[in-house]
């Protein structure tokens, strides 16, 4: 495991997006609503693949979701197009709003090993491999309308389902 994105602090010392993500999320307090939940910023903005579009993706360890979308609506509710959607039989919420587009993931998964967080440590890697060449068509590909893991399965060759890799 990758250590250092478990702590938000790293983002004070990247790139400008980065830096701007962590003045959001102190600014809104965001980690702090949540810091009982294992907050973990996943998906592109850490690992410097991101698009104009890209959201703030926190992933979240819960168990009383009910409780959890109590303070999601306490404490979010007030920003534009709040909205949170869950699937009792998966166990998983999801709620979205603008402040910067932040999407947050719920799941009774510990957040270091959710899906987003294990996917990110996992394109991290290649594109440490691959390099800024590598790095720049993963980009393209994104800005060209493919979600991250789709991009990174057609440069790959990977066939299938790329989420379920």
């Amino acid at each position: 495991m990758i250590d250092k994105f478990l702590d938000k602090e790293y983002l004070k010392y990247g790139n400008n997006k980065q830096r701007k993500s962590h003045e959001i999320l102190n600014d809104y307090k965001v980690f702090n609503t949540l810091e009982k939940y294992n907050p973990i910023l996943a998906g592109t903005i850490p690992i410097d693949i991101d698009i104009n579009k890209s959201d703030l993706d926190i992933v979240c360890e819960v168990n009383d979701f009910v409780k959890f979308m109590e303070i999601l609506e306490n404490n979010f509710s007030k920003y534009e197009n709040f909205k949170i959607r869950y699937m009792e039989e998966e166990c998983i919420a999801v709620c979205n709003f603008e402040i910067e587009n932040i999407e947050i993931y719920a799941s009774k998964i510990k957040s270091y090993r959710s899906n987003a967080y294990r996917h990110m440590l996992i394109e991290y890697r290649i594109l440490n491999l691959l390099g800024l060449d590598f790095k720049n068509k993963i980009i393209q590909l994104k800005r060209s309308r493919l979600k991250t893991e789709q991009a990174f399965a057609e440069l790959l060759n990977i066939k299938g389902n790329p989420y379920d890799k």
